[in-house]
């Protein structure tokens, strides 16, 4: 996989064992959406998020039985827990002394003092603070001054309240600048590049179902990641969240920036396929939902030029009237028929993962 992007250096941060920023790979995050006082119900959602491959998880904390949740919660999970915060500063100090490896905060719902004594504790614990800006918490006289939550405002106040982090000592910090309008958010995330070098967590605010999330972050991040921009990021779905992690890979995938779990190309069908090419690929899809390591799997349904079209692959099915060809690399390897389609082809991808682990 080859790609010409060169990300800007910046910062280092560790929540917990993850490293943000420096030379790290660029780091995917998620949310819960269930209830953080639900102790059980919340572990699971982050176990599943787990098995998908997300590498820090954010949770909310809206009063102090869910501040005290995380104590019970950090035990039972295997990736960096961070506590979502708003509007109360004991919360976060609640958080933190529960076990939260980060925080995330938005400044302007807390205001100085409160901030002073997150400031205070978080240093004691070492505890990474997220300072989040967003279009619909902005403050009033940035509001005014640019006639709304414009890319500058959510620039200007980011760096007013980093400024003001820095002037009490503290810089374990990383930083978003997140809007629903992707034009902004790519403005914004654009222009803070230039102004800092502290970590930034990217995201699409509020991106809606599944394939508008999808859409608008692609598009967004993508450019970003291009541009060298962005150290972690999240792709924000209403509703289950394990379903951000396969389109989060998948941007990283795509821009060439990480070789992670399988990336399934299919062709889109036309007037030459003779085998049902959708089932096959969802099938194949749910199998290899989770998997970790990199494989560029080819399923495609013709064939006369489905091997040929699909040379790189690592692996796939070119198929044609009940039958199969099987290939790796571009080579056949033998003839397979339909009905043992997804049971043979996952065979031989677990047997080149296995061998791939040996090595």
């Amino acid at each position: 996989m080859k790609t010409c992007i060169h990300r800007k250096k910046t910062r280092s941060v560790f929540i917990d064992n993850v490293q943000i920023g420096g030379n790290a790979p660029v780091v995917i995050q998620s949310m819960t959406c269930t209830d953080t006082r639900d102790v059980k119900a919340t572990t699971l959602q982050i176990k599943q998020l787990e098995n998908e491959g997300c590498e820090v998880v954010r949770v909310a904390v809206p009063d102090e039985e869910a501040a005290a949740s995380l104590l019970h919660i950090k035990h039972k999970i295997k990736i960096p827990l961070i506590a979502d915060i708003h509007f109360h500063y004991r919360l976060a100090l609640s958080a933190i002394k529960n076990g939260a490896d980060g925080i995330r905060i938005n400044p302007g719902n807390i205001g100085r003092s409160g901030l002073l004594k997150i400031i205070e504790y978080a240093k004691e614990r070492q505890t990474v603070i997220r300072i989040g800006i967003n279009s619909g918490s902005l403050e009033k006289n940035l509001l005014k001054k640019y006639g709304g939550p414009t890319a500058s405002a959510l620039v200007e106040s980011a760096l007013n309240n980093l400024a003001f982090f820095q002037e009490a000592g503290y810089d374990a910090i990383k930083l978003s600048v997140k809007s629903s309008d992707v034009i902004t958010m790519i403005e914004a995330y654009r222009e803070l590049s230039k102004k800092t070098d502290f970590p930034l967590h990217l995201g699409v605010t509020e991106a809606g179902s599944l394939m508008n999330a999808a859409i608008k972050s692609s598009v967004a991040m993508g450019i970003l990641l291009h541009e060298g921009i962005g150290d972690t990021i999240r792709v924000s779905v209403t509703g289950n969240p394990v379903s951000e992690i396969g389109v989060a890979y998948g941007i990283l995938r795509a821009m060439g920036i990480r070789k992670i779990g399988p990336d399934i190309i299919s062709c889109p069908t036309c007037g030459r396929c003779e085998i049902d090419l959708c089932k096959l690929t969802q099938e194949v899809e749910n199998k290899v939902a989770g998997m970790k390591e990199y494989l560029k799997i080819a399923l495609m349904g013709c064939v006369v030029n489905g091997p040929g079209e699909a040379a790189e692959a690592d692996i796939g099915i070119a198929g044609g009237r009940g039958y199969g060809l099987l290939f790796k690399k571009g080579q056949v390897i033998k003839k397979v028929k339909e009905k043992e389609f997804a049971e043979t082809l996952l065979n031989e991808i677990h047997s080149m993962v296995a061998e791939r682990k040996e090595t």
